[in-house]
């Protein structure tokens, strides 16, 4: 399929989802996602994986924790790659969390696949995995 000039690029979708996730726009999230987004991400006992959008977004809206902050984003063709930081404020000390976000953005302008890639050892053994 080739793109139409005036379509927005992944890049520019991938960061406006994300955007969005910092203001908890959900209206504007749901519209960046395919209804069958494949989403894969550590949890503390087992992987957090959706296969439909609604599922993903009712996860996304009762979420709780600290935004994330974007750091850099990087593009090839329909792959991003979004670098981000998350700081658990919680005492004894803070924790902050580098965290890959791989996107892949399908020819309809809609996000399929994401997968959160990030070393969360230290994340869980400040929260008491």
């Amino acid at each position: 399929m080739q793109k139409n000039e005036t379509a927005k690029s992944a890049k520019e979708i991938v960061t406006e989802f994300m955007q969005a996730m910092e203001r908890k726009d959900w209206k504007t999230v749901r519209s960046h996602i395919s209804e069958s987004i494949s989403v894969l991400a550590p949890g503390p006992a087992k992987p957090i994986t959706f296969h439909e959008a609604e599922a993903y977004m009712y996860y996304l809206e009762h979420a709780t924790g600290p935004p994330p902050e974007i750091k850099k984003v990087i593009a090839d063709g329909n792959d991003v790659c979004v670098t981000i930081e998350v700081t658990y404020p919680d005492p004894p000390q803070p924790v902050t969390t580098l965290v890959c976000g791989l996107f892949h953005v399908n020819d309809d302008g809609k996000i399929g696949a994401i997968r959160f890639v990030l070393d969360p050892r230290e994340l869980y053994k400040k929260l008491g995995y």
